[in-house]
């Protein structure tokens, strides 16, 4: 059985680039994999987020083959992404890295503020985007694994008070700061846009690569296979999307994720083994 895409993340963070893309081909059959029992990877070694990826790809591949899979997860396409490709070359991998060029683009105080987790705001490869689409701005990084917890566990039963609080350390750490544009360079900000934006006030810019990453997976799909979405395979289980995680931390996490699942439309798997 093969399925067009596959997500991979370290949580259920990376959710808003599926539903962007099903949003954009609703034809689409995708599957997406949180791997839970490793979160978060934003703490890890280099070595450490390589295999854990890999081990998860290499999963997905046996089980889908996927057309493309979108690593919907900044830490692992800045830190992985070159291994990804390297082990498994006959899957294409489109990654998700932190919007450095299009904030360059839009910051008029040219000071932009970084907010990610902490292994992707200390890489080189972040470093480097820097370098090349922003040498003229002041870069103002903030690591928030706090932030990135509350999301992963929290947001669905949070009210929209506590989602808001939630996101008001890092606006206000950043407006302290005088930038004007904020990139949300891991996937999990992007489920609070709404509330970066309700906590900035319009004194900043909420920059992300969704719309980017997604028409990119988009094109690499239609350009490498040459496919029509309606002549998909259908899923053995029924129709729709799939959510898997690599493991529970409480017994109430099935009922969570199973509630999550329904209120985005998508299908539970449960337990990829």
């Amino acid at each position: 059985m093969s399925v067009n895409f596959a997500f991979l993340d370290s949580g259920v963070g990376g959710l808003p680039y599926l539903d962007y893309l099903k949003k954009l081909c609703s034809a689409a059959t995708c599957v997406y994999v949180a791997d839970t029992k490793n979160f978060p990877y934003g703490e890890k070694s280099k070595a450490q987020i390589e295999e854990n990826a890999c081990l998860c790809a290499e999963k997905i591949i046996k089980k889908w083959n996927p057309k493309v899979i979108v690593v919907a997860c900044n830490t692992i396409s800045v830190t992985a992404l070159e291994e990804l490709r390297k082990r498994f070359p006959k899957t294409p991998f489109v990654g998700t890295v932190p919007a450095i060029k299009p904030a360059a683009q839009l910051s008029k105080t040219r000071k932009i503020g970084l907010l990610a987790t902490n292994a992707t705001v200390n890489h080189t490869y972040t470093k480097k985007l820097i370098e090349e689409f922003a040498s003229d701005c002041t870069i103002v990084s903030r690591g928030d694994p706090d932030l990135i917890s509350f999301i992963e566990h929290k947001f669905n039963s949070a009210s929209e008070q506590e989602r808001l609080d939630a996101v008001m350390p890092a606006v206000d750490f950043f407006k302290s700061k005088d930038c004007d544009c904020i990139v949300l360079a891991c996937t999990h900000f992007l489920n609070m846009t709404e509330y970066f934006k309700k906590a900035g006030g319009g004194a900043v810019i909420v920059v992300d690569s969704l719309d980017g990453v997604v028409r990119h997976a988009l094109e690499v799909e239609k350009t490498v296979f040459s496919e029509n979405y309606a002549q998909a395979e259908p899923w053995k289980e029924g129709c729709g999307s799939f959510l898997y995680v690599t493991g529970f931390t409480s017994q109430n996490d099935s009922l969570s994720y199973k509630k999550m699942c329904a209120r985005l439309g998508m299908n539970f798997g449960g337990v990829l083994e």
